[in-house]
């Protein structure tokens, strides 16, 4: 599939995305709210310099590779517990190291396309900051959905697999299923290390998976992934620069309701929300008085009425966030997706630690011009 047709499925996709609200908005919303607070505290949040890039130096610098012999026919699923009759797609999961020392693995689910697979784009699937497997493959663009029961799995029919072959990654480590056996990694973590792990990730998944080192590779995400996003595809284009190790054949980015400046995010979520009978007058009447997002004076009733505007988002399906999590706590499903013994929540351990200068405008307009001179192709979506 050639990248202009491959984009203009990934727009539509996003709009059925929009279109459909879910109620992981809640849970990904309530920890962007408390980012974007904390920056009008007497305490914001520790936050690394994403200048130019800086770790992303001239002189080249081997990533860890570990040995991933056997470990794609080891990462095979054979069947998800509760899955409808007539799969016809093959699924992965598991880990990939990154940082041995530490002992931080990242975990994934891949799903293959139906038909095509061997010549259909691979894409990263990039939530921000929260599970991409719990929302981005459980409650939005993966094959399944999960039925009220919290046991059994139906087909999504808006699913991203019938034209790419998707992985989920659940990034950084603390995250979903990932992990680090360095309990400091679940405090320090940024945008930087982010970035790193998810590079590093790849090269190793590709080890893996080598049918894929040469297919068409597109990045895509939405919330916190306006950040990883941008940041993973500007380190990729550096890397491939000087590697000698895998070059990632990087063709395009997509994000869509992208936290990339506070403000006018903002605005828009919400104004979206009223405009399509989401929010009540009413609220977005509160919203409108109490917040002023140009000059970004939010207040404590400012707040208030985001959390109502939220809430009543919720209403449209309050209960998807916990038919999934019951799902991926069961046993039987961690067994089939060869995760550790764990309880897994979608947002666990991870608060956001956010990069001055990037991805806030407008540094971050001044960030699309590698992927323009490098002809990778960028959709952003509100």
């Amino acid at each position: 599939m050639k990248a202009a047709p491959l984009f203009i499925c990934l727009l539509l996709c996003f709009q059925q995305l929009a279109f459909f609200p879910i109620a992981s908005a809640a849970n990904q919303g309530d920890n962007l709210n408390k980012l974007i607070k904390s920056r009008k505290s007497e305490n914001p949040p520790n936050a690394e310099t994403w200048v130019a890039l800086e770790f992303a130096s001239k002189e080249y610098s081997p990533v860890y590779v570990g040995n991933q012999s056997g470990s794609m026919d080891a990462d095979k699923i054979d069947a998800l517990p509760g899955q409808p009759k007539g799969v016809d797609f093959n699924q992965y999961a598991g880990y990939v190291t990154v940082d041995p020392a530490a002992g931080r693995a990242l975990f994934y689910y891949f799903v293959e396309s139906p038909k095509n697979s061997d010549t259909n784009p691979l894409v990263l699937w990039l939530n921000g900051g929260c599970s991409s497997l719990g929302y981005g493959a459980m409650e939005e663009l993966g094959p399944f959905r999960v039925n009220s029961d919290g046991k059994t799995l139906f087909r999504n029919e808006y699913a991203w697999n019938d034209v790419a072959n998707v992985i989920f990654l659940e990034s950084p480590a603390g995250v979903g299923f990932s992990y680090s056996n360095t309990s400091s990694d679940y405090t320090t973590v940024g945008d930087k290390r982010t970035a790193e792990d998810s590079y590093t990730f790849l090269v190793n998944w590709l080890e893996r998976f080598p049918q894929y080192k040469s297919r068409d590779f597109y990045i895509a995400g939405e919330s916190y992934g306006g950040h990883y996003v941008p940041q993973l595809a500007y380190t990729i284009l550096s890397k491939n620069k000087i590697t000698n190790q895998t070059v990632i054949n990087l063709k395009g980015i997509a994000i869509g309701n992208a936290l990339i400046d506070d403000n006018t995010s903002n605005q828009g979520i919400y104004d979206y929300y009223w405009t399509h009978a989401l929010n009540s007058d009413e609220t977005h009447a509160g919203i409108t008085k109490n917040c002023d997002f140009v000059t970004g004076n939010l207040t404590s009733q400012c707040f208030e009425y985001l959390g109502q505007g939220d809430e009543e988002v919720n209403d449209f399906d309050p209960c998807s966030d916990n038919y999934v999590a019951s799902y991926l706590n069961l046993p039987e499903v961690q067994k089939a997706l060869h995760t550790i013994n764990t309880t897994w929540s979608a947002c666990r351990y991870i608060f956001f630690f956010d990069t001055r200068g990037c991805c806030q405008a407008p540094s971050c307009q001044a960030g699309v011009g590698p992927f323009i001179s490098a002809r990778t192709a960028l959709l952003v979506l509100r």
